[in-house]
This record gives structure tokens, sequence and C-alpha cells, in this order.
């Protein structure tokens, strides 16, 4: 075997964006933001043709809300230099789905409705962050 033939691959967490940057980017537009992301997730969810795309914008309210990072990893290939991102195991698809059906597309939005609110009092806000950063998980079961 030549050193040709061999990758080296590199592991490492999703980076995380700067806690400043994250606060600034959640009170000049992440709130604002989220909640306008979340009514559009519940349109297209409300349609079997948009249920793909509004699963996928819930999955990303983190990112929306404060910039955060995916969970997994980040694997980059030494020699190419290609990247490429492995998120965390979850729940079978099965699961996920039945869940989804009886009570992720009802709750997630009562939850989310609750969170998005109680981000605009300052006693609320952490405990709305926190919610909406498991919004992910309460809709599908998926790692937040």
């Amino acid at each position: 075997m030549t050193t040709d033939s061999v990758s080296l691959k590199v592991k490492e967490r999703n980076p995380e964006t700067p806690f400043v940057l994250r606060a600034i980017w959640f009170f000049v537009f992440g709130w604002e933001l989220t909640g306008i992301w979340i009514l559009v997730a519940w349109a297209l969810n409300a349609s079997i043709i948009g249920l793909p795309l509004g699963l996928w914008m819930i999955d990303r309210v983190p990112q929306v809300l404060t910039l955060k990072a995916r969970p997994g990893l980040v694997v980059t290939d030494i020699k190419s230099g290609r990247s490429e991102f492995m998120p965390a195991r979850s729940v079978p698809f099965l699961l996920r789905a039945a869940y989804f059906v009886l009570f992720g597309w009802w709750f997630s939005l009562l939850w989310a409705t609750l969170a998005w609110l109680l981000c605009a009092t300052i006693i609320g806000l952490p405990l709305g962050v926190m919610m909406l950063n498991g919004l992910p998980a309460v809709t599908t079961l998926a790692n937040s």
C-alpha cells in the first residue's frame, strides 16, 4: 500500500459561534425572525407537499434563534480538503414519524408559541431560549 492511497480524516465538533455574536444576533434579528420562521414552517407543515420543508425549518429553529451549531461532527479529509457534516445519532425514523403524527405536530406548535412569548420577557428569556432550542426534539424527537 502506498501513501497516496491512504486518506487521513480528522473529526472535530461542529464549531460554535462566539457567545457575544450569538447574543447580538438574538436581540437584533433572532427573536423576530424566529417567530416568522415558525409561522412559515407551520404553514408548510399544514400541507403534505410542504411537510418536508416545514420539518427541515423546525429542525433549524435553534440556528435561526441564536446561531446555535447543530449537534454532530465535522469530518475533514486531509488529502482532498473536503469537509462533511455528520449529524449526531438519532431516534429511528419510524418511531419519529409515529411520534410526529400522534403528538409532535400539535404539541410543538403550543411549545413554540409559549417559548416565543417567554422570550419577550426578561424573566422568561432563558427558559424561552431553552424551549426553542429543544423544539426539534419536541416536534420529531430529533437531536437538538
